[in-house]
């Protein structure tokens, strides 16, 4: 076992700060290379999971703001505001993820249902089986469902 990969059991911080030094100092037969590619397939599928996760927040403030009309307001107007620019942001810092935002809006829209369900206290069949929002309407922050 190489030094390196003993450093990422042992002490992972230390290992990812050794490891970018010996890649800047072009030590590349030093390096714990199996460990670097679990690590960058980790940051990637961390970034999928946001996107899912920022998805799923947003089409929940979409669900309440279509199931509860009576409790429309300002700071739910702008809390899917907010939303929306966070998960721009997501994008278009990784603009890899945009095609992955339509085969997950099914999936973050199962969480949104359960969010949406906790916080209004309405029953989860109340709301639609399947996303009534496109993922254009779902990214367009002038988008508020009737």
């Amino acid at each position: 076992m190489k030094i390196a990969e003993d450093l990422y059991v042992r002490d992972f911080y230390a290992w990812t700060q050794q490891s970018a030094r010996l890649i800047r100092e072009g030590r590349f037969d030093e390096l714990d290379l199996e460990h670097i590619a679990e690590e960058i397939e980790s940051t990637g599928a961390s970034e999928r999971r946001e996107l899912i996760n920022r998805l799923g927040l947003l089409l929940a403030h979409l669900l309440k703001w279509h199931y509860q009309p009576l409790y429309r307001g300002k700071s739910w107007e702008l809390a899917i505001k907010e939303q929306c620019r966070r998960l721009k942001r997501l994008l278009n810092d990784n603009p890899s993820l945009k095609p992955h935002a339509e085969t997950v809006l099914s999936e973050a829209f199962g969480d949104a249902v359960l969010m949406a369900a906790k916080e209004t206290g309405l029953d989860e069949s109340s709301f639609s089986q399947s996303c009534p929002y496109s993922l254009e309407q779902t990214l367009s922050p002038e988008f508020l469902p009737e």
